[in-house]
């Protein structure tokens, strides 16, 4: 005889069949079939008019330039077509890259390109003229970098083999100027640690109109280099060299010039002031006036110079000065009106926002205010005298986009959803691009006009979101966790998706915790954080907590790190896992802990200094010694080993190998030219010689991101076992 279900029992029954009928993330749904990546629309190309970009696509001929409508989202025209194009043998010219002049009447088309650095790249570089459909090559014997056309001549300027070159597109001429030597002399490009460091790698940039280049001269002689074998499938090892200077090294000698085109002059910038780094310089909105940043080795002494050739000579004076407590970060936010006032962000008032200045540097007025950050700016639309950017204002969880007068008046908040917001702007800012995405949401990509009114929905990602609704998911909680001063600590946690508080769970960490960075974000991760997703499908909970330090939440909660790098942190993340373990539903026996890079350098201190609450870490790429690291990263928060020995050696893992209890697991690429493997030979030789045992992985010729065919896979598939058998 069937007995009748009560409500409850009857609800309870189908959540059991729904959960059943769901499948729990696997690795390799992650990170072999990358089943949870979101689509987003990359590449796009604002032209002239504001109304249209440009992608570059790819169909059975090869790759093209298209050009769509922003406001309807259709293909107006195929722009060029590699199937129309042939570099005189024939073959379709398979280019990878492109670029307009200044009036779209002709396109720079890179091909072969090859990687240098993280973000540098060599190419062969082909113009094609539209109108004539004449292809030109630029006359180098080798391949070429940074190719660039002028604003206003019919002109390439570019470099090789480390020298400047300007070719002349119609008589075919070349002129050639500064100083190049592999390894001694670049001219034009940058320096490993400037693109590093200083995120750029383009040491050159047009005046406004065309009559002179200021392009960077480096003399990196004397900064000692670094060698690591590259073993490839040949029966030798290659050696590749490069100057790369460590914390309390020599630097290179940088000096600016500024080229006559058309009088094929050349003068080097003259500073009034002793300066170790020179991170940035700008053309104002006039095409003789050059800005040029000067910064102190400590790097809280910033000066921009305003640079003038006048009269066949150059005059320099100061524009602007900023000083901080402890030290400044450097940002592209200078921004030229048309009558030569700028913009300028600066925390100066604790926290980042926008300021405008009159031509000679003279504060107007502070645009933004308040105990928030602005995260990014994106320029002003100069006819409506409104500035757009983003910031972190309802919570540093939290981005949005945001629109203010240049009066600092009539703010309004223009993306409507919690979660993380980006905009990309059309040039005149008559459309943008919203990129959003929160814990549960997938990229979300819409179309607006500048007022925020929306104007039609590009890419939903529903193919993703539906995939999602078949598979096991926990999402996100935020959560708050003091540290052991009191201090709240953002956090997140994702649990079991069948999570009984009554029982007691191991728990990962997750941890980054460098200056300035933010693991704790309402934003969709389809990579780690779907990992998570198989990890908890395996019955943990994994946690991470943005440790004092880090990112939107002001300078001061930013800088108590300074000159003890690892200090702070490692605190934090020990007292959030003893809180953790302080909770129910957590076995406090069973907290491990893991990171790369700088998260690396986290979990190595935590399972030696944190070695009574940690019982395993994972370290992938990490630094052990701050003294291994380049010095513009590992100074601006340090200062040199000189100044500050203890600061270095206190909080190097390897000086803490004695204290090791638990399983450790130590991951590296041999082809890492960022954190060298050097960081994790010495942690090796330091463990063997406290007698203490240890896990190794060496991934040959992978660099920091060790990643490459089945590379990232079998990296989360070592990881993953090394968590089940010790956590």
């Amino acid at each position: 005889m069937f007995r009748k279900l009560s409500i409850v029992s009857l609800f309870i029954l189908i959540s059991i069949t729904i959960y059943a009928q769901k499948k729990d993330v696997s690795v390799s749904d992650v990170w072999q079939r990358y089943s949870f990546f979101a689509r987003s629309t990359g590449g796009l190309r604002s032209m002239n008019d504001g109304a249209h970009f440009t992608v570059l696509d790819r169909d059975q001929n090869g790759p093209k330039i298209d050009k769509y409508s922003y406001e309807s989202g259709e293909k107006v025209e195929t722009i060029l077509s590699a199937a129309n194009v042939s570099a005189g043998n024939g073959a379709p010219l398979n280019f990878d890259s492109y670029q307009f002049n200044a009036d779209e009447s002709k396109v720079l088309l890179g091909t072969q390109t090859e990687s240098i650095y993280r973000h540098s790249s060599r190419s062969n570089y082909y113009v094609f003229d539209l109108k004539s459909k004449v292809l030109t090559a630029l006359k180098a014997d080798s391949k070429q970098q940074l190719a660039d056309f002028s604003p206003s001549e019919n002109k390439v300027a570019f470099v090789h083999e480390n020298r400047m070159h300007i070719q002349d597109l119609e008589d075919g001429s070349i002129s050639s100027f500064g100083k190049g030597e592999e390894n001694k002399f670049i001219a034009g490009a940058v320096d490993w640690v400037y693109e590093e460091e200083f995120s750029f790698h383009k040491g050159f940039h047009w005046s406004p109109e065309g009559n002179y280049i200021a392009y960077y001269q480096f003399d990196e002689s004397e900064v000692p280099t670094f060698s690591m074998d590259v073993f490839a499938n040949g029966l030798y090892p290659q050696q590749e060299v490069f100057k790369y200077p460590k914390a309390g090294e020599v630097n290179s000698i940088v000096s600016i010039h500024i080229y006559d085109v058309k009088n094929n002059k050349d003068w080097e910038v003259k500073l009034p002031v002793d300066y170790e780094y020179i991170p940035r310089i700008k053309w104002t909105s006039e095409d003789d006036e050059l800005v040029v940043f000067t910064l102190n080795r400590h790097q809280d002494h910033l000066q921009l110079w305003e640079v003038e050739v006048e009269d066949d000579e150059l005059e320099v004076e100061m524009l602007l000065e900023e000083k901080a407590p402890h030290y400044l970060e450097i940002h592209d936010n200078l921004t030229f009106l048309e009558d030569n006032s700028f913009i300028w962000t600066s925390e100066q008032d604790g926290f980042n926002h926008i300021y405008h200045y009159d031509d000679d540097g003279d504060l107007i007025r502070q645009i933004t205010k308040g105990d928030w950050e602005v995260t990014t700016y994106y320029g002003m639309d100069e006819d409506s005298k409104t500035l757009y950017y983003q910031a972190a204002e309802r919570s540093p969880l939290e981005r949005d986009v945001y629109s203010i007068s240049l009066k600092g008046k009539n703010k309004k908040r223009l993306s409507t959803q919690d979660g993380t917001n980006s905009a990309s702007f059309s040039k005149g800012f008559k459309f943008y691009i919203n990129r959003y995405s929160a814990v549960d949401v997938p990229t979300y990509e819409t179309l607006h006009r500048a007022n925020g009114k929306l104007v039609r929905v590009i890419n939903d990602n529903a193919a993703v979101k539906e995939r999602l609704k078949g598979y096991n998911v926990s999402y996100k909680e935020f959560l708050q966790i003091p540290n052991e001063e009191g201090t709240m600590l953002n956090a997140w946690m994702i649990k079991p998706s069948d999570f009984d508080p009554s029982k007691s769970y191991p728990v990962l960490m997750f941890v980054y915790g460098g200056p300035g960075s933010q693991t704790v974000q309402n934003s969709y991760d389809a990579g780690n954080g779907m990992w998570y997703q198989h990890l908890a499908s395996k019955g943990y909970i994994v946690v991470s907590v943005d440790n004092r330090g880090t990112g939107a939440r002001g300078r001061d909660f930013r800088t108590v790190t300074y000159q003890q790098l690892g200090k702070y942190e490692i605190a934090d993340q020990i007292a959030a896992a003893k809180w953790l373990g302080n909770q129910d539903y957590v076995d406090a026996n069973r907290i491990g802990i893991w990171g790369w890079s700088y998260g690396g350098y986290m979990s190595s201190l935590g399972i030696t200094k944190g070695a009574d609450v940690f019982k395993a870490a994972i370290a992938v790429a990490p630094v052990t010694n701050w003294r291994f690291y380049d010095n513009i990263y590992t100074e601006r928060y340090m200062r040199t080993p000189q100044e500050n020995a203890d600061g270095y050696d206190d909080n190097s893992p390897i000086n803490h190998v004695d204290k090791l209890e638990g399983a450790y697991f130590l991951v590296h690429g041999s082809a890492d030219d960022n954190v060298h493997v050097q960081n994790t030979m010495r942690m090796i030789e330091a463990l063997v010689q406290a007698n203490k045992q240890f896990d190794l992985f060496i991934y040959p010729d992978k660099n920091h991101g060790i990643y490459g065919g089945n590379t990232r896979y079998h990296l989360y598939t070592k990881m993953t076992d090394f968590i089940l058998e010790n956590l």
